[in-house]
């Protein structure tokens, strides 16, 4: 492995822009409100936690949380209950011994469940647990809406949901993912901490600094994989007040963090090249360089161009300290309770591991575990230039690549892919294919439209028209095709080749399409305005 003298290339805030100012959200500006879970025992228990604003956020934290695990889901517009989502426990700060474990209480990672005022918590604890009570009143919430870490708890026995409101992008801020083929030995665009909106006060003390990095430890966010562009640098601001806000760590415990999208963003402060020590792995912060994909990839596989951004940021910040990324390591346990290495004990391992190769966790997910060879063979590969990025690359890691997926993917009725994804002026995205489209949003899910049925519906005005969006597939009956509609339906006549629409249980036969086809659902890929 060749070192690699390469600088830091940071991405512009905004297209054409300047660095953020007092028009632009910062971590500081994230509202965090703490709500007591009361009255849970041994078990599995149901919480339902709302407040009149809107958060995206989740997190647990309590004193202690041994054994403790929990579930979220989201309430979505149309009063229906998202999926589940895993809120897997963070490690305390500095291996123990730094002022996250001195002074703040225990915590999940904060979950990213979309936008929502309400969700449903399932927290299950060991048999036997103390009942929870409300914490003391000797402290009150300051205005940003979070409980201080210092306030005084009762050991053991309190627990809390942290609901979290990123400040609002403007929206005049367009985010462009990278797209472009970097250069070989050329490291990805990196979105420093003051371009995502960091907030420098937040902070406390200086960084500590190891000897150098002898290894990369990549992990996952969890959460929620269906986020815009424009969500990621939110979600950052929000772990990063969260993790210093609420759980008292003196600054965001990962060195760098990569969306789906490949953005990458600077983490822990000190210098994204330089040997910052940061607080992602128990037991094993020393001398090594943590890297958060953000999203939940148990079930998903990250998308092409986060796997790769990945390694080639893992391969140049290793090239830095002349390691090799296909080598081993030799490091020494700091020990702790997040790892089953006692201290002291000195095992080798690739210089890129996981998170689980040393933890008591499953992070940084199954899907992504399995990609760790590619990982390791993209930063190997560092000087060489990385092959440009198909359509499909694009789409992996959200809903409408995962229907795609079960439908068959290319050997499906819809074909390829044809275009990026795309928004409308809702809350919708879409994907057009070959032969129809995949329509998804949080109250339908992702459906896909095809033949006769998506002419129709295209004729009628798409998610704008009358039925709105689809809420099945194509169900097939002896004499008719039939689809579901949020207000309707359409019916294919198998023997008459006319669909037939029936809304409020009145049905119209419709006039065949046009001769030049039903009018083109303009593509475009735009900022939503919405709460981030």
């Amino acid at each position: 492995m060749t070192a690699i003298a390469a600088t830091v290339v940071l991405l512009p805030w905004a297209l054409e822009g300047t660095p953020p100012d007092a028009d632009h959200p910062r971590a500081a500006d994230t509202r965090l409100a703490e709500q007591p879970l009361t009255g849970l025992g041994g078990g599995v228990t149901l919480r339902e936690v709302s407040q009149q604003t809107p958060f995206s956020m989740v997190a647990l934290t309590g004193d202690d949380l041994t054994g403790t695990s929990a579930r979220i889901r989201a309430k979505r517009s149309d009063g229906s209950w998202g999926p589940w989502y895993e809120a897997e426990t963070v490690e305390s700060n500095g291996d123990d011994d730094g002022p996250g474990a001195a002074h703040g209480p225990k915590g999940t990672e904060p979950v990213f469940v979309g936008i929502t005022t309400a969700v449903q918590i399932a927290v299950t604890r060991p048999t036997g647990a103390p009942v929870t009570v409300a914490p003391p009143t000797g402290g009150q919430p300051d205005k940003l809406g979070y409980v201080p870490a210092t306030t005084e708890r009762s050991l053991a026995q309190n627990l809390s949901a942290v609901l979290i409101t990123p400040p609002k992008a403007p929206v005049d801020v367009q985010w462009q993912p990278p797209s472009g083929v970097l250069a070989p030995g050329q490291a990805p665009n990196i979105i420093s901490r003051a371009q995502w909106g960091a907030d420098e006060s937040m902070k406390c003390g200086n960084p500590v600094y190891d000897d150098g990095v002898k290894a990369a430890i990549v992990h996952h966010t969890a959460g929620s994989n269906d986020y815009a562009p424009e969500d990621s640098a939110a979600i950052v601001r929000a772990i990063y007040a969260y993790h210093t806000r609420t759980l008292g760590w003196c600054d965001i415990a990962y060195n760098a963090l990569v969306d789906k999208y490949g953005q990458v963003f600077e983490g822990r402060a000190g210098g994204i090249d330089r040997p910052v020590e940061g607080s992602h792995t128990g037991g094993f912060n020393w001398d090594t360089w943590g890297v958060a994909m953000l999203g939940n990839f148990d079930d998903v596989r990250p998308t092409d161009i986060q796997l790769r951004t990945v390694g080639r940021l893992i391969g140049w910040r290793l090239g830095l300290d002349h390691v090799d990324p296909l080598g081993t390591v030799v490091l020494t346990s700091a020990g702790t309770i997040y790892t089953h290495f006692p201290r002291g004990t000195t095992p080798t391992l690739p210089t890129i591991f996981t998170h689980r190769d040393v933890g008591n966790t499953d992070c940084p997910g199954a899907q992504a575990y399995a990609a760790m060879p590619e990982i390791r063979e993209i930063a190997a590969r560092f000087n060489e230039p990385p092959k440009p990025l198909t359509l499909e690359d694009r789409l992996r890691g959200g809903a409408i690549y995962a229907k795609w997926q079960a439908l068959g993917a290319g050997n499906s009725p819809l074909g390829a892919p044809r275009a990026p994804e795309a928004a409308t002026d809702s809350d919708t995205r879409y994907v057009t294919f070959d032969h129809g489209a995949i329509y998804w949003s949080p109250g339908s899910g992702a459906e896909p439209v095809t033949g006769s049925i998506y002419d129709a519906w295209a004729s009628l005005g798409y998610e704008r028209g009358l039925l709105g969006l689809p809420t099945s597939g194509e169900i097939q009956e002896p004499q008719w095709v039939v689809q579901n509609f949020q207000h309707g339906t359409l019916n294919f006549d198998r023997e008459t080749g006319m669909v037939t629409r029936v809304v409020d249980g009145v049905a119209q036969e419709l006039p065949p399409p046009p001769p030049n086809g039903p009018p083109i659902q303009l593509e475009r890929f735009t900022p939503i305005d919405k709460a981030a």
